[in-house]
């Protein structure tokens, strides 16, 4: 979809940043791009756009120590950055490209599997700076016309994910991340993909399970075949060369998240776009 709509919506869009500039339970400003997925998120619907955003950030003022103070070169990001794939800010990975029916495809993979480097909260709060920094992005240009898609897909490779990991983490934040995916965030997960499956990872499942919407479980899948199953929801050619597929080697495309978040740096360390000024 065409991130810059009609004349009609372009308007919308307009009012719906005055509104929000001045509504004392939001903060200063909005990213537009990032203001335009909340308002296609609800169907266009506006009141229920306005909604979704005092409850996004109500929700981010609840729990600043996740939400707020991120710095891309922060310690803690950087530590969270040593544990994916291969080298800094592959904790989550936008891969290029979009499925035949317009769904935007992400891949989480760890790098470094020793589970005393896991920083739960630390991770936590670095993860969701990341998907601010994609949210205030295209999601693809063609012909350098800007779009968002449909996504998103997450992929979650659980190689080297191990019952120490599960240990670490903190139950009360895990609650607060998959309440503000499901119920908070400008955009509706269409599939969650779980590739390379220990034996264990029904028991997370059914751990995690009552904090899970019926919608949210339906679109959980479990791969144990390698990538066989998956690629009955996700193209082959999407992933990267180290996936088998066409996308690209993982080091490149995560470089290219990278210097785009430290490029958006002062965005992401905004608190005019953030915080609430009461």
């Amino acid at each position: 979809m065409n991130i810059y709509g009609d004349t009609e919506q372009e308007k919308i869009i307009d009012d719906l940043q005055k509104w929000f500039e001045e509504n004392k339970k939001l903060p200063n400003k909005i990213d537009r791009i990032y203001l335009t997925r909340f308002y296609l998120r609800t169907s266009k619907n506006i009141e229920a756009t306005k909604k979704l955003l005092e409850d996004n950030f109500a929700l981010r003022s609840k729990y600043p120590n996740i939400f707020f103070n991120r710095d891309p070169e922060s310690q803690e990001t950087r530590n969270t950055a040593d544990l994916a794939s291969d080298s800094a800010f592959r904790y989550i990975v936008p891969l290029p490209g979009q499925t035949p029916e317009k769904e935007r495809v992400t891949l989480f993979k760890l790098k470094n599997t020793d589970p005393e480097k896991l920083h739960f909260v630390d991770d936590v709060k670095t993860l969701i700076m990341i998907y601010d920094y994609c949210l205030s992005m295209p999601d693809l240009e063609i012909q350098d016309i800007p779009y968002i898609t449909e996504g998103p897909i997450q992929i979650i490779d659980m190689q080297g994910i191990s019952m120490g990991h599960v240990t670490r983490t903190s139950p009360k934040i895990l609650t607060v991340l998959l309440q503000y995916l499901q119920n908070f965030c400008p955009g509706t997960i269409k599939g969650i993909h779980l590739i390379n499956c220990p034996m264990y990872v029904n028991m997370m499942f059914t751990v995690a399970k009552p904090f899970l919407k019926k919608q949210i479980i339906d679109v959980i899948h479990f791969h144990n075949d390698g990538l066989g199953t998956l690629c009955a929801y996700v193209p082959l050619e999407l992933l990267p060369l180290e996936y088998g597929g066409k996308a690209g080697r993982l080091t490149k495309i995560a470089d290219d998240i990278l210097s785009g978040i430290q490029a958006k740096r002062g965005y992401i360390m905004d608190p005019n776009y953030w915080t609430i000024m009461e």
